[in-house]
């Protein structure tokens, strides 16, 4: 009896150990279910983000390439308004070159081209570019460049200028063209 009391007990102890190791079994897989359903989760969410990058990353780049290519349009495009402008102006030109050709009366001519030059004088100061007026002005090196200096006729020409070479023009209140003149001394 003895023997079966101890045959009883290891049996027991087996049962013990067994159930452990099927308690352990199941609790690693319990374990392992839970890991791989949160690394299901983990990577959903990576894709789902790497999904987001890969738009966003594609949005920027045709962003930027239409942004280059209008950019590019606008400058090459920037002038056409001034040119349309100016192009009234030259038929003028043409018709007064005609005109001179056929009249003899040079009156006529001259008024003729003083009404042009009023005409594209306007034409430019409807896109904001100005005449620089600079006779009799203090020379200032910021908007004037000087080609040469003259005796002054009185005191208070000395430094100020006393002809103009090439006209000065301001685009918007900005320097488009510097002034070429001759200083008196």
């Amino acid at each position: 009896m003895v023997d079966n009391a101890m045959n009883s007990t290891e049996d027991k102890t087996e049962e013990k150990e067994t159930t452990i190791e099927n308690n352990d079994q199941q609790t690693t897989e319990a374990n392992v279910d839970e890991s791989s359903k949160k690394l299901q989760e983990i990577q959903v969410k990576y894709d789902e983000l790497n999904e987001k990058y890969i738009r966003l990353f594609s949005e920027f780049d045709n962003f930027r390439r239409r942004t280059t290519k209008e950019r590019a349009d606008l400058l090459r495009s920037a002038g056409d308004d001034v040119l349309k402008e100016m192009l009234p102006v030259l038929d003028d030109f043409d018709r007064a070159k005609k005109a001179m050709h056929a009249s003899e009366n040079i009156t006529s001519a001259k008024e003729g081209f003083d009404l042009i030059h009023n005409k594209f004088t306007d034409a430019l100061k409807k896109k904001g570019i100005e005449e620089m007026q600079c006779i009799g002005v203090e020379f200032n090196p910021d908007l004037h460049e000087a080609i040469t200096e003259v005796p002054a006729p009185s005191e208070d020409m000395k430094g100020k200028i006393m002809d103009v070479i090439e006209k000065g023009f301001y685009i918007n209140g900005k320097i488009l063209k510097y002034a070429k003149v001759i200083v008196g001394k």
